[in-house]
């Protein structure tokens, strides 16, 4: 029997999303974001916000209205420490996937490099969530899932994707549950 979610995290089944939802951000101000100064001005201000605001209001509150966010907790690819990022997700059978878009700039998102160089991390939602081992997405595996992403999460994508083009390929990670055993209870957020 499937559950409703993969270690606590909730499944986002996007070829199910229902229309007004894979709308709704885009129409609460979503295309306002695929600028450059806008996105900056989200990535500054709204971003270092939206993981506090998940883990005080015990993930019932985000920054980011109609579209899924987790936090992914990885360790740093040179530093070795912790770091927490907000990221909008969904799933694919019985893997998360993140895109690292990084609002269409010319590098990859610095948490992309912490998963490749360390692939076990955490993903919660408030008290929710658990292992997860992320992997790389190459060829046409990664094109459907950036394809649906692009569709029915955050139309952004496809202006990033356009930004990028030339520059780099934006990275598709499937993350997998760690092992068979579930946590649902994060006691040290």
């Amino acid at each position: 029997m499937r559950s409703d979610s993969l270690n606590g995290i909730p499944r986002v089944e996007l070829e199910r999303r229902p229309r007004w939802k894979r709308e709704l951000f885009w129409w609460t101000g979503g295309k306002l974001f695929t600028t450059e100064k806008a996105a900056a001005l989200w990535r500054r201000w709204v971003v270092p916000l939206e993981a506090p605001l998940l883990k005080v209001t015990r993930g019932h509150a985000r920054m980011s209205v109609g579209i899924p966010v987790l936090v992914l907790t990885a360790t740093g690819a040179r530093s070795g420490k912790q770091y927490e990022t907000p990221l909008a997700y969904f799933t694919d059978g019985d893997d998360v996937v993140l895109i690292a878009s990084n609002y269409g700039q010319e590098r990859h998102p610095s948490w992309y490099h912490n998963l490749i160089a360390h692939p076990e991390c955490d993903l919660h939602i408030g008290p929710h969530g658990g292992r997860f081992v992320a992997r790389e997405v190459t060829g046409a595996d990664r094109d459907r899932l950036y394809a649906i992403a692009a569709d029915r999460l955050n139309k952004g994508w496809n202006v990033y994707e356009q930004r990028t083009g030339g520059i780099r390929t934006i990275p598709v990670l499937r993350l997998a549950p760690h092992g068979s055993r579930t946590r649902t209870n994060r006691k040290t957020l």
